[in-house]
């Protein structure tokens, strides 16, 4: 009987372990490398802030949120046509607080939105 396919599967399965494990010692190793990389760029890193140097809130308490009506604020345009706006010149928000600061209200007869399925309004 021919045994030389049986030994060169053989072989190629024991090169395959030893190529495997050459691997993982490879990877291994460079996973210990970053590890100890990390440890150093930590201990190069200033600490972190004590508690009394934590952020603390203001004596007047706690700051609340603010309701307000905002209605759209319009790009200023050019005097000239050839004149370009600079970034100072835009306002730094699309919308602006609204001289009315009354909600709107409910009317009756009104659905309220497009489609709401109310009679609307007569």
């Amino acid at each position: 009987m021919n045994t030389t396919p049986y030994e060169m599967a053989a072989s190629n399965a024991a090169l395959g372990a030893i190529g495997a494990f050459v691997g993982g010692l490879i990877i291994a190793g460079a996973l210990v490398w970053a590890v100890r990389l990390g440890i150093k760029v930590r201990k190069g890193e200033s600490e972190p802030p004590k508690p009394q140097e934590q952020p603390r809130l203001p004596d007047s308490g706690p700051v609340h949120e603010t309701r307000e009506m905002r209605e759209p604020d319009e790009v200023p345009r050019a005097a000239d046509e050839s004149e370009r706006l600079t970034p100072h010149e835009i306002h730094p928000s699309g919308t602006k607080r609204s001289e009315k600061q009354e909600p709107p209200r409910w009317s009756r007869g009104s659905s309220g939105s497009f489609g709401g399925g109310g009679p609307g309004a007569h």
